[in-house]
């Protein structure tokens, strides 16, 4: 494998051991607990001066502090994405600022590129030649997209829940894709879960690209959190709020923010904030109750439209709940009315368009700053992981109904 000069292999974050990358592929050799690129800091000689005078180009501008250099990168430019001042929201939110990470910029629309991206790499350099994953939507297309980049086969399992758009695109890149459906009614992540289990054991020779089974898919969606101090001048924001399933994000952009404080780039942690639907909050009930762990949800206990965050069983919420708590954030949940009122608002407030799931992290900003978390001179960053086109039937459905209930 062909690695940055600080990459040192992947350590367990259950049982501390590290295991050369070459080597170890996925989940620990040792305990199966989840692995993380680990670094030699003391090799990485930058500033911020340094990455401030790069161009943009795409998130391997920050290659120092990811395993693989960028010119080795599956990459199809992601990253770079803008941080836009939302005036009208901070006014209604009664914050000093709100600025809006609109990763609907990234080429299939939403963050998951920079995980795929990465994760990606990391099979080509492996060798692989198919991969696979289960996905509630976004990273099944984002994976068939840098799958195609790379040359390699793709076996893409979704709920049958998940967008017509995601799995349109899906098939369009090539990929095999397996839509699971139950008995009766939309089949959810746990089916897809689980038929990609089963399939995984049929063909021990797919390289998985699976949230947290893969250790690469968080470390290339922390360059959000280096996008984002770049953008604010290596300024700590007063909060980040995070649409929240499996938290993939939400952990790689935590890490990178202490990697930022610990090389001196910056003062202080990005508190983070956990938003999720009121109809699956497994997170945000855990964070509440003072667990370390979340209890799962079964899958006919989920109550919510929003698709992205639907996660009823968050493989990492220890990770997430640690993150929230280390750096001085938290988590808040909002009702499926709020979230898709919120999507609407930021698109008539500021001409943004926020996706339908995401703006859980608009609404959770809303609440966050009624009971006083957020003041007003705080700076509010809103994570807008997708493009508001990936949910457009559930936000006009919304309107409609809306519209509906005004002309009563």
């Amino acid at each position: 494998m062909e690695t940055t000069e600080a990459f040192i292999g992947l350590t367990c974050v259950d049982c501390g051991e590290t295991f050369d990358a070459e080597a170890a592929t996925h989940r620990c050799p040792d305990c199966d607990g989840i692995l993380d690129p680990d670094y030699d800091y003391d090799r990485i000689d930058l500033t911020p001066e340094t990455l401030d005078a790069r161009p943009d180009g795409s998130m391997w501008r920050y290659a120092e502090l990811l395993p693989f250099p960028a010119e080795t990168a599956v990459s199809l430019g992601e990253g770079a994405t803008p941080l836009v001042e939302c005036p009208s929201l901070a006014d209604a939110m009664g914050v000093g600022r709100v600025l809006l990470k609109d990763e609907g910029a990234n080429p299939t629309g939403t963050f998951k590129d920079r995980g795929q991206s990465a994760a990606m790499t990391a099979a080509r350099e492996h060798g692989a030649s198919e991969v696979a994953l289960n996905s509630a939507g976004n990273a099944g297309q984002a994976a068939a997209a840098y799958a195609a980049r790379a040359d390699l086969d793709a076996h893409v399992f979704l709920p049958s829940r998940a967008g017509f758009t995601q799995k349109a695109m899906t098939e369009v890149h090539g990929a095999d894709l397996t839509v699971t459906d139950p008995i009766d009614g939309n089949s959810q992540i746990g089916d897809a879960g689980k038929a990609y289990a089963e399939a995984i054991e049929e063909h021990p020779e797919w390289y998985s690209t699976k949230t947290f089974v893969t250790p690469y898919r968080h470390e290339g969606k922390k360059t959000m959190a280096l996008e984002l101090l770049a953008q604010l001048g290596w300024e700590a924001p007063d909060g980040v709020v995070y649409p929240t399933g499996g938290g993939v994000g939400l952990v790689g952009m935590h890490k990178a923010a202490r990697e930022a404080r610990d090389l001196g780039w910056t003062d202080e942690l990005v508190p983070m904030y956990a938003a999720q639907a009121a109809g699956c909050a497994p997170v945000v009930d855990a964070y509440e109750s003072g667990a370390d762990r979340h209890e799962p949800l079964d899958d006919d206990e989920v109550d919510t439209a929003c698709n992205g965050i639907a996660i009823p069983d968050p493989g990492a919420s220890h990770l997430i709940l640690n993150a929230v708590r280390e750096s001085g954030g938290g988590a808040v949940a909002t009702t499926d009315r709020e979230i898709l009122d919120a999507a609407i608002d930021v698109a008539r407030r500021e001409g943004l368009e926020v996706g339908a799931t995401c703006a859980a992290a608009v609404s959770g900003a809303f609440a966050l700053a009624e009971s006083g978390e957020f003041g007003p001179d705080d700076t509010v960053v809103l994570l807008n992981t997708g493009a508001g086109n990936k949910d457009v039937d559930a936000l006009r459905a919304h309107l409609g109904e809306r519209e509906a209930e005004a002309g009563e």
